[in-house]
């Protein structure tokens, strides 16, 4: 496997081996998703990313949870918004566990690379409170589907790394598809990877040749969700540099085969 040159941007989390296996979520498999339990387990396997979402808490603190309500996790009505973090810690998800706060889980797992979706304005500061606190600039990916809310975030953290939104990554991916490489380089000049589903609205977006000349722009080509290994093979075949995955427990398992280590 190869190895990614470290760069000016966030140069701890792009270090290591390609392809990425990054833990979506955490590995829930027995432990609630995105808890400490869950980054514990993943990291346990040998998983070096984790993938994590944040919201803001009532009193401003960025918390742990791809949700905005806690109906799903936690069985019960409220809003991450509308609870304080004290509140949210009195939550029960099972195991042990409640809503970690990003501080929190920077702190516990220093050697962690994560992967932090924003998902409000209002989460913005706070995450990037959580992150400077956490001396964790040189580990951590931020990115929103919101572009405008993800360089918010760049701007006060200068050197971190970032995926592309939902609006650059249309454009450089129409760029690709005419094989403008120039032009998809300059619409992804600001970040180092894209993190994509391998279907939009039912359009296969990932193929060899956008993955081959998305690389040639300059960034890794990351997928999400992908759970099944036969996905995660042809994934690999074409090229991607990383796995986004509820199961990095199995995409470990295929890289060690594939690489002869099993």
């Amino acid at each position: 496997m190869a190895e990614r040159r470290a760069t000016e941007f966030g140069e701890g989390f792009f270090v290591g081996p390609l392809p990425r296996v990054l833990a979506h979520r955490g590995l829930a498999t027995d432990a609630p998703e995105n808890t400490l339990l869950a980054f514990f387990s993943a990291l346990a396997i040998g998983v070096t990313h984790l993938e994590t979402d944040v919201h803001a808490s009532a009193d401003g603190i960025a918390v742990i949870s791809h949700d905005p309500d806690l109906a799903r996790t936690a069985g019960i009505a409220g809003r991450v918004e509308e609870l304080t973090f004290a509140e949210l810690q009195e939550v029960d998800l099972g195991h042990g566990q409640t809503y970690p706060s990003l501080e929190e889980a920077l702190v516990a797992f220093p050697e962690a690379r994560f992967n932090i979706d924003l998902k409000s304005d209002a989460v913005v500061r706070p995450a990037v409170e959580a992150i400077l606190s956490a001396s964790a600039t040189h580990r951590v990916l931020v990115t929103s589907f919101d572009n405008a809310r993800r360089l918010r975030a760049v701007r006060a953290l200068p050197g971190v790394a970032t995926s592309a939104s939902a609006v650059p990554f249309a454009g450089a991916l129409f760029a690709v598809t005419l094989g403008l490489v120039p032009l998809a380089r300059r619409l992804l000049r600001d970040v180092q990877a894209v993190q994509v589903p391998e279907r939009v609205r039912g359009i296969r977006v990932i193929t060899a040749r956008t993955v081959r000349l998305l690389k040639r722009a300059g960034v890794e080509v990351q997928v999400w969700t992908v759970n099944e290994p036969d996905d995660m093979r042809r994934l690999l075949d074409l090229g991607v540099d990383g796995l986004i995955t509820d199961r990095a427990d199995l995409a470990l398992r295929l890289l060690k085969a594939r690489s002869g280590a099993v």
